[in-house]
């Protein structure tokens, strides 16, 4: 799989304590990881469509988790590929966080496989 330009690139959210931890906990500063703060620094559409690219789908970025999912009434809506990225540009709590982009892989979120997966593939 080819290299992005987005390539040893972190997307977190600085007041997220478990993005904190992760980046902490696998070195990723030390490591050379760019850190981009999505609330200083939005994503733009460029760089989400690289992230699908790698995902597969913008529903697979997409945090059902963020408040305003709940505040705009989206899970009662059948939303479409469209939609999530329009909602992930629109507001940035709405991507799944932290994105780490390594070697043409992708690791999106927190839960316990994917933080597993980058440990392996950091070697740690």
């Amino acid at each position: 799989m080819p290299k992005h330009s987005l390539d040893r690139t972190v997307f977190f959210l600085g007041s997220c304590s478990t993005c904190q931890n992760i980046i902490r906990e696998n070195r990723l500063e030390q490591r050379g990881f760019r850190l981009r703060d999505i609330k200083e620094s939005p994503i733009t559409p460029e760089e989400l469509d690289a992230m699908k690219e790698l995902s597969s789908t913008y529903e697979s970025l997409f945090s059902r988790r963020a408040i305003k999912y709940r505040q705009m009434g989206l899970g009662d809506l059948d939303l479409k590929e469209k939609d999530y990225r329009k909602l992930i540009l629109q507001e940035y709590t709405f991507l799944k966080r932290p994105v780490i982009i390594q070697d043409g892989m992708i690791f999106v979120g927190s839960e316990k496989a994917t933080r597993a997966m980058l440990q392996e593939k950091l070697g740690k």
